[in-house]
């Protein structure tokens, strides 16, 4: 008796499977793009430098990408609906309890640990469950999921902002956190693939639809693989400048002179061109007219120019206008940096690719906001921040280019692997 997993439908549930993705997406990733807004009253608050208020950030992109592997081995042990469920509970208590405002520390803990966590949770088997039910439609299906986390900052930033106010960031938190249970009803909505289970009675037409049984694999042979071990190698700089831009644009625009709700403007309109970055890729993907590896380097290296040139803005349009490209660019690399997993492990080995992937992308994760903290205190100007950034940035497309050759080159070895056997069989059926 053999199983496999049920042939993904490319539509049907699968769409409900994306609109839950669209919202667990603007619930952890847009909430963490966001949390520029609450940088400097939090500095203020504590009264402490630039690079330790970008511990709390930094943690929590940390913690996000530490706790991938986790995520992914619970989804293989469970389902992805029971690990976005704890993902939420994870995540809500993690604002509830910093809101307490107890210390800086105790931000370190809950912002950073349990929110980290509680993202990592929702966000990996979210993006598991959109890549088995999709094939041909995958691209465009994953860019809309993925865009939900550019709806929800352009209504965040304002409203963020606008809580911020009324209520003090304590209460914000609070709030935020109340909004981040929402994670669970999107996770109930997440009903994994059944595993066909196929007896001597298949061949008269008959199977048998049971339950999927998972199996704990990680599989850190992965990483012998060249292409995959490069890939790591450009998500640990990608990720390195990643962080950096959405957590020191807004106190960049306010060292400008500019008012409260204007920097915050500034990340609806980054927003915006987000979303029009992802749904213009994906579609683009979809056609096939590059390679995606391709496609990625070309986007991560523009992204990475933005950034240098960006601290040459000096009034509000001028920042709009690179805010806008910078976007727009960082919605091309998010449409596919994922998806291109597939093209390099193949769709049995996502999960656990993606796993590993996040992990070591928590190093850069990790590194980057700090080290442009310290940067920016070093030298007084948020402009070094984003050459650090730009500089990451240009610096992981080169791992791209080598990836795709790799990649070319083993497709081309195992099309000549296959060839021989090809003919074989025709040869054999001739003489048939």
């Amino acid at each position: 008796m053999k199983s496999r997993r049920a042939r993904p439908p490319d539509g049907g549930y699968g769409w409900v499977v994306v609109m839950s993705a669209f919202f667990i997406m603007g619930l952890t990733a847009s909430v963490l793009k966001n949390f520029g807004l609450f940088f400097l009253d939090i500095q203020n608050h504590f009264g402490v430098p630039t690079s330790t208020t970008s511990w709390v950030t930094s943690t929590t992109i940390a913690m996000f990408h530490l706790g991938a592997p986790a995520a992914s081995v619970l989804t293989l042990q469970f389902s992805q609906r029971v690990v976005i469920i704890v993902g939420g509970l994870l995540a809500a208590s993690g604002m509830l309890l910093a809101s307490l405002d107890l210390s800086l520390p105790w931000l370190y803990l809950t912002i950073g640990i349990l929110q980290g966590l509680g993202i990592s949770f929702s966000w990996i088997p979210a993006n598991s469950m959109v890549s088995h039910y999709f094939v041909r439609w995958r691209p465009i299906a994953y860019a809309i999921a993925s865009s939900g986390e550019c709806v929800f900052a352009v209504v965040f930033s304002p409203f963020f902002q606008w809580l911020i106010e009324m209520y003090s960031w304590q209460g914000a938190l609070l709030i935020i956190g109340g909004l981040q249970l929402n994670l669970c009803v999107c996770g109930a909505l997440m009903r994994p693939l059944e595993t066909v289970q196929e007896t001597k009675d298949s061949l008269e037409g008959n199977t048998t639809v049971l339950p999927s049984k998972r199996k704990v694999i990680f599989q850190c042979s992965l990483m012998r693989e060249p292409e995959f071990f490069l890939y790591i190698l450009f998500a640990i700089f990608a990720a390195a400048g990643f962080f950096i831009p959405p957590l020191f644009l807004v106190p960049f625009a306010s060292s400008l002179g500019m008012d409260k709700y204007w920097p915050a403007s500034i990340l609806s309109v980054l927003a915006l061109a987000d979303l029009a970055g992802r749904l213009i890729c994906g579609w683009i993907a979809n056609m096939r007219l590059w390679r995606n590896l391709q496609l990625l380097t070309m986007v991560v290296t523009l992204l990475g120019v933005v950034l240098l040139l960006l601290p040459i803005s000096h009034n509000y349009w001028a920042i709009v206008v690179f805010a806008s490209l910078y976007g727009f660019l960082f919605g091309c690399v998010v449409a596919i940096h994922i998806t291109s997993i597939v093209d390099i492990v193949t769709l049995e080995g996502f999960d656990n690719g993606l796993g590993l992937f996040m992990l070591f992308r928590s190093i850069g994760g990790f590194i980057g906001p700090p080290a442009a903290g310290w940067l920016v205190d070093a030298t007084n100007d948020y402009s070094t921040a984003f050459y650090l950034s730009g500089l990451c940035l240009i610096s992981s497309a080169v791992f791209v280019v080598l990836v795709d050759r790799f990649v070319q080159k083993r497709k081309a070895a195992e099309a000549e692997g296959h060839q021989p056997n090809i003919q074989e069989d025709w040869e054999a059926g001739k003489v048939k």
